[in-house]
Parts: structure tokens; C-alpha cells; sequence
């Protein structure tokens, strides 16, 4: 079974094994398991590619000017075909500013299952906490938190808005 099974762990075969009427104590199934060879589940890039059409990711930067006034820029990049999907550029941003930055990116039938983002607190506090008007159940945020991935139910809307550039 471990051989034919490669990501069962021994609690699993244990179980399997008791469902066949046979008694036999996890311990022991530990100790006859074939050791496994590599990583038993893929790694980030393998992800990245398998399910890049998928994923979607946003940032907001800042930019001076020649008089040196402060701007703040959004892009919305799709990662499958590498196209950007948005951009804009505001001098005073808002949470509702981002959420229509959002919604405009994706319309309703364009909403990536995954949306990468920074943890910068850029996005205001509703961002973060999928309690804003423009929640949805489809998207799964993933912020970027100093070179690992949390991913949880995060929120990212839908609009029949069309997408444009600055």
C-alpha cells in the first residue's frame, strides 16, 4: 500500500488497513513504509504554472513627480497570459477607490480563483478581513507575507464595469 500510495502517511494506511479487517497497530505500519523520495506535495512554482491561468495579482505603488507630488498607482496583472488587466492612478486613494480598482479589473465572469497580493496595509483594514461589500465566494486572497503564502477567503469583486487604463 505504500509503495502503490506514495502520499498516504501511515495513519492513513492504518486506517485503510483496519477498514480490511486487519488489526494491526499504527507503529508498525510506520516502521515497514517505503521511505518517500522528494516533496510529497508540489512546490510553489509547480503551482504557479499548473494553475496560472487562474491566479491574478494586484499592488499599489507610489510615484513622484517632477514637483514632486506624491501619486499612487494600482495594476491588475493576469497571470496566465501575463496581460495586464488594470491600471489607474490616484493622488488620494481610498478603500472604495480599490474596491472600484477591483471590481472594474474583473468583471463578472473574469474572477481569478486566486488573488495575490501584498500585505502592505495599503488595502484598509476591510480588505483584509473579507467583510467588505465586495466579497465574493469564488476568490481565495493570498497575501504575501515576507516570502511565505497565507491563503484564506479574501475578497474580490465583480463588476460588468469594463476595464480601462489610465
Amino acid at each position: 500500500m505504500s509503495l502503490e500510495n506514495p502520499l498516504w502517511g501511515a495513519p492513513r494506511i492504518h486506517g485503510e488497513l483496519l477498514m480490511l479487517g486487519y488489526r494491526v497497530a499504527q507503529s508498525t505500519v510506520s516502521r515497514y513504509m517505503v521511505p518517500r523520495r522528494g516533496r510529497p506535495s508540489q512546490s510553489w512554482a509547480t503551482f504557479l504554472r499548473n494553475h496560472a491561468d487562474a491566479i491574478a495579482a494586484i499592488d499599489m505603488f507610489t510615484v513622484r513627480t517632477l514637483g514632486f507630488k506624491r501619486l499612487y498607482g494600482f495594476v491588475a496583472l493576469g497571470l496566465g497570459r501575463r496581460v495586464v488587466l488594470r491600471t489607474d492612478v490616484a493622488d488620494h486613494p481610498t478603500a472604495l477607490w480599490l474596491a472600484r480598482q477591483i471590481t472594474e479589473a474583473f468583471p463578472w465572469d473574469t474572477a481569478p480563483e486566486f488573488l495575490v497580493r501584498d500585505n502592505d496595509g495599503a488595502s484598509g483594514w476591510r480588505f483584509a478581513g473579507g467583510c467588505a461589500p465586495w466579497a465574493s465566494a469564488t476568490a481565495r486572497s493570498c497575501p504575501i507575507r515576507r516570502g511565505r503564502t497565507a491563503m484564506w477567503n479574501g475578497s474580490l469583486a465583480r463588476s460588468a464595469a469594463t476595464n480601462s487604463t489610465i
